[in-house]
């Protein structure tokens, strides 16, 4: 951005501030801002000013550095982007359909760990449905986010009616209530759909998960662009001993695991397996 334009700023914004900013967000949460979200880091934290009523940016990052609990929350959620919808790369949830289907364990247990406003841990959810003929699927999931903000949304699992295109107008009938009055144009998750999903907030980066008993798979998609190398391999290696050996792991289509093949293996489609049951390799 030009000299001109950064004139035109509503606060002062150096690239110090910056820079204490990414410093910041990278300790707290792992996420690695390029240079390039420099005016959307501005946009994002000038709301914050306004809101607490600070007028520049180094108050307000001492601000945050008194160790203000409320504010750090707003700070991280005003920095992470949380897009997602209903069966997103459909491809996905039809491997897991196909995967729930040859489970012999039960319980199954499956992990959203990027679960945003609840659109993936839902459609995880239909999918089990689907894949066992009933809300009685012994699928549980397990859905969590670093945004307090989202995990309300999700909790909440009520939608605008245009995030279903999606959807067959089968299963928007079979898992979701049609608002009337007030609530025309928006939908809501049916309760025996929303039994089927436990929220709560995690930041990856914590010291420990609760999450005590390992899973049959782990939705872990358009994360990992979020972090550098070193943090993914360290996240990574965390996930491996929490997903049970012939569980699956799903990334985001531009998530290739390359700098992680001493962990898993790529079964196809960015879905996942432990390296340990990869198949041997044909001698030469």
């Amino acid at each position: 951005m030009s000299e001109a334009l950064r004139a035109d700023r509503e606060f002062h914004f150096s690239h110090r501030d910056f820079e204490e900013v990414r410093k910041l967000i990278y300790d707290h949460a792992g996420i690695a801002l390029t240079e390039a979200k420099e005016d959307m880091v501005y946009s994002r934290l000038a709301r914050r000013l306004r809101a607490t009523g600070l007028k520049t940016f180094k108050d307000y990052l001492s601000f945050l550095n008194a160790g203000h609990e409320e504010e750090w929350e707003a700070f991280v959620n005003s920095l992470t982007t949380n897009l997602t919808d209903f069966f997103r790369e459909n491809h996905h949830f039809t491997i897991l359909k196909e995967f729930l289907k040859t489970r012999q364990d039960r319980p199954i247990v499956l992990w959203s760990s990027a679960a945003s406003t609840g659109e993936e841990p839902y459609t995880m959810a239909m999918t089990a449905v689907e894949a066992f003929g009933g809300f009685n699927a012994p699928v549980q999931i397990i859905a969590s986010d670093l945004d307090t903000n989202v995990i309300k949304k999700a909790e909440d699992g009520v939608y605008p009616v245009e995030r279903m295109k999606k959807l067959s107008a089968e299963q928007q009938r079979r898992f979701f209530l049609k608002g009337t009055g007030e609530r025309a144009g928006f939908v809501k998750v049916r309760p025996e759909l929303r039994a089927m999903v436990r929220f709560f907030q995690l930041n990856l980066l914590a010291p420990s998960w609760p999450i005590r008993q390992p899973v049959d798979g782990i939705f872990c998609r358009n994360v990992m662009i979020y972090f550098d190398k070193p943090t993914q391999h360290k996240l990574l290696s965390r996930m491996k001993p929490l997903l049970k050996k012939d569980g699956l792991l799903f990334v985001g289509h531009s998530e290739a695991l390359y700098h992680a093949t001493d962990l898993f293996h790529l079964r196809g489609q960015t879905v996942y397996e432990h390296i340990e049951v990869a198949p041997a390799r044909p001698r030469k």
